[in-house]
């Protein structure tokens, strides 16, 4: 594994306002305009999606909620209102300022011997909403950061897009080995949730929620007794095959997500080759995954959980174990789908469980939209 760069001071932040699922779910289930088929469909998506709770950034979704002039939910009706597009990116422009904002202080501070004015670089991560000036520059004003930091945004991206903006932080660190980069990412998923009749609209509804997660990439050293990764490699595959069945476009009532049920078996098909140039410059990882025993060369996977099928579906082809998809199910049973911001989550419940010791291995993995499977080869250091 390499020495040199390493992942530090995982942290998260979510908003107050939790959603529990079957409440949820009859409130979707309840909905004016919805077909027998829809109905179904709504109760078996809500039920089956390994969700207990998310959150989100709608406090008008709270039960205690009672706004004169309601946005989203009535809740004297029941009745899930069509907010334009203008009006869910207003709220997301607020919300997320103040999540990376929340998340990004906490790295710093779980960080030992890195101040604010440390960072070099800022690199901001989300798909659920733009404005400009954007967040990294937000996160540079409100955390203090020195007004040359150098600053990115990837946007869009989609579910995998913490993994890309890894990447990059190591390259950074590569290129100068005094560069701090602090890497937070913020979705707001509930902002787009709507009631359809359409099977794709109803699973997203019944999976998405909002979160943010940061962390701390540097070449530094990491204190005595604290717990970090080892970044060793990365690799990126596109699948011949998904390019309809996972896609998030911009409707005049919000983002409309595209959520097929195809995508599980996509998935079944091309996981081993996605995995196949992650392992490559190691023989025994190659030979681990062409005699199907990745699950003893490495230690911990930290899968995003898009969905329970999905998850389902990576157990089951790559046969691991149900104690390392642990993980990723809680993280999809207490907070939900988080677009990008999650597989961090994953990650940090593996850096601080009792099961991760030091020099395991760790296969980070993400999908998104493309079909794009993205990747990540790292090592506990405890």
């Amino acid at each position: 594994m390499s020495a040199g760069v390493s992942l530090r001071a995982v942290s998260t932040a979510v908003p107050p306002t939790v959603l529990v699922q079957p409440e949820v779910r009859d409130v979707f289930a309840a909905q004016p305009g919805l077909n027998r088929l829809a109905q179904r469909i709504v109760a078996t998506s809500f039920n089956v999606s390994g969700i207990e709770t998310r959150h989100t950034v709608l406090e008008e979704l709270s039960r205690d909620a009672h706004p004169d002039e309601p946005v989203f939910f009535d809740i004297e009706s029941g009745e899930l209102l069509r907010p334009g597009t203008k009006a869910r990116n207003e709220l997301y422009a607020e919300h997320a300022t103040r999540l990376y904002v929340e998340a990004g202080r906490a790295a710093i501070a779980a960080c030992p011997g890195v101040e604010a004015s440390d960072i070099t670089h800022v690199i901001t991560v989300s798909c659920t909403g733009f404005y400009a000036p954007g967040p990294d520059f937000m996160v540079a004003r409100e955390l203090g950061l020195n007004p040359g930091v150098e600053r990115y945004h990837l946007g869009f991206m989609g579910c995998y897009a913490a993994i890309p903006a890894l990447r990059i932080a190591k390259q950074l660190c590569e290129a100068d080995a005094a560069a701090v980069v602090l890497v937070i990412s913020v979705e707001l998923c509930t902002l787009h949730l709507r009631t359809s009749n359409d099977p794709d609209t109803i699973v997203a509804s019944s999976l998405f929620a909002d979160g943010a997660a940061a962390c701390i990439v540097t070449a530094r050293p990491a204190e005595p007794g604290e717990r970090s990764f080892g970044l060793d490699r990365f690799a990126t595959r596109i699948t011949p095959e998904g390019e309809n069945d996972m896609a998030w476009k911009i409707g005049d009532h919000g983002f409309e997500m595209v959520l097929s049920n195809a995508i599980p078996a996509i998935i079944d098909d091309h996981i081993t080759g996605a995995l196949e140039p992650l392992f490559a410059h190691d023989a025994a990882l190659t030979e681990a995954l062409a005699t199907d025993a990745s699950s003893d060369a490495v230690e911990h996977w930290a899968i995003h959980p898009g969905g329970r099928s999905i998850l389902d579906k990576v157990e089951s082809r790559l046969q691991l174990t149900e104690a390392q998809l642990v993980p990723a199910r809680e993280t999809l049973r207490d907070f939900g789908n988080m677009s990008s911001a999650t597989v961090l989550f994953v990650l940090r419940n593996i850096l601080f469980s009792d099961a991760a010791a030091d020099g395991d291995r760790v296969v980070a993995m993400a999908f998104g939209p493309g079909l794009t499977v993205e990747s990540a080869l790292l090592a506990v250091r405890a």
